[in-house]
C-alpha cells in the first residue's frame, strides 16, 4: 500500500457530510419553511452547502399537493436549478420511487389504492434526464410505514440489477442503500457480479418502523458485512439523526443529517437543513475529525473531480 508522504493530505479521514434535504414521505404541515417547489428545494440545497455539506440528496414532490413524487420534468427542473444556483455539493439524486405495495385488503395478491410499481426502465428515466454524479439503489425489501400508512417496499433483485446496470451505462455512481443485513448480502453478490463499480458507496439506514435499531451494535455489525474496501456512511431518523452521526463517525464511517429524516433541531424546534448539518459538523469537529469538501468527497468516492 503506498504510504501518503507528508505533505499530502490524507482525504481518507475526513467526514463526507450529506444533506438530504427533503424525502418524498408525509410530513408535519406546521413546517415553516418545508421546502417542496423545485425552487425552494435548490434554495434548500445550496443553504446546506453554504452551511458546510459536502453532498446533497435530493427529491421532488409535487409543487401544488407537497406529496413525493417521481414526475421526471420535476426532477429535471429541480436539478437545473440546484446547477444554476452553483451548488458545489456532491448531486445525489434520489431513485427510490415506483417501489410502493399497498396489499388489497380483500386480496393481497393485487395492489390496492395508494400501489406505485413501476419497471426499471421508467424508475430510471429521471436519472438519464438529469445526469447526476451520483444516485440512490434501495437494495431492500421491506415493510414500511408512512404515517398510519403501511405497505412494502418492493425492491426485486432482477429490477435491481436493471437499474444498477444502467446507472453503469451512463456514468452515474449508485449509493446503496440497506436496511438489513440481507440486504448488504445481495448488493455484495451484486457488486462480485460486476454491477457496481469500486469502491462501492454503501448507506446503512436505521430507525425505520420495522427496520434496523439506531444504535452502535447495529453499526458494528453492519460494517462486518461490508466488502474490503467499501465507502460506508449511516443515519438514524427523527431524534436519533445527531447522536448517528456521532456514532457512525467514531465508527470510521460518514454521515447523513437532512429534513428528509428529521425535522426538528431540539424537541418542539423545527430545523432548517442548514441547521442540522451546522449541528452535525460541530460534533464531527469536536470529536476531532475533519467534514470533507466536496472535492474532496468525490475523491473519497472515486467521483471525476468537477471542472
Amino acid at each position: 500500500m503506498r504510504q501518503i508522504k507528508s505533505k499530502e493530505r490524507d482525504v481518507s479521514r475526513k467526514v463526507i457530510l450529506t444533506c438530504a434535504v427533503v424525502g418524498e414521505n408525509a410530513y408535519n404541515r406546521a413546517h415553516p419553511s418545508f421546502p417542496v417547489t423545485p425552487e425552494q428545494i435548490a434554495d434548500a440545497a445550496l443553504e446546506a452547502t453554504e452551511a458546510g455539506a459536502s453532498a446533497v440528496h435530493l427529491h421532488v414532490r409535487d409543487p401544488l399537493s407537497g406529496a413525493g413524487s417521481r414526475d421526471p420534468d420535476l426532477f429535471l427542473d429541480m436539478v437545473t436549478r440546484v446547477r444554476d444556483r452553483g451548488v458545489r455539493a456532491v448531486l445525489n439524486v434520489t431513485c427510490g420511487g415506483g417501489a410502493t405495495y399497498v396489499p388489497d385488503p380483500e386480496d393481497e395478491s393485487r395492489g390496492g389504492p395508494g400501489t406505485d410499481i413501476a419497471p426499471a426502465a421508467e424508475r430510471v428515466r429521471h436519472i438519464e434526464m438529469t445526469r447526476p454524479e451520483m444516485c440512490s439503489i434501495d437494495v431492500t425489501t421491506q415493510n414500511q410505514m408512512d404515517g398510519d400508512k403501511e405497505y412494502v417496499y418492493l425492491n426485486s433483485a432482477p429490477t435491481l440489477r436493471q437499474m444498477a446496470r444502467r446507472f453503469q451505462e451512463l456514468g452515474v455512481k449508485p449509493e446503496i442503500e440497506v436496511f438489513a443485513p440481507g440486504d448488504i448480502l445481495l448488493a455484495n453478490k451484486m457488486l462480485e457480479d460486476g454491477l457496481f463499480d469500486a469502491p462501492p458507496v454503501y448507506q446503512i439506514v436505521t430507525g425505520t418502523r420495522w427496520g434496523l435499531p439506531s444504535s452502535a451494535e447495529t453499526l458494528i455489525y453492519m460494517r462486518s458485512l461490508l466488502p474490503p474496501g467499501a465507502n460506508w456512511a449511516a443515519f438514524g431518523i427523527g431524534r436519533m439523526q445527531l447522536p448517528m452521526v456521532a456514532q457512525a463517525t467514531l465508527l470510521g464511517g460518514n454521515v447523513r443529517v437532512g429534513l428528509e429524516d428529521n425535522l426538528y433541531l431540539k424537541r418542539g424546534v423545527f430545523a432548517t437543513n442548514g441547521q442540522l448539518v451546522t449541528a452535525a459538523r460541530t460534533i464531527i469537529e469536536t470529536m476531532g475529525y475533519e467534514v470533507a469538501t466536496p472535492d474532496e468527497a468525490r475523491a473519497i468516492l472515486g467521483l471525476r473531480p468537477r471542472r
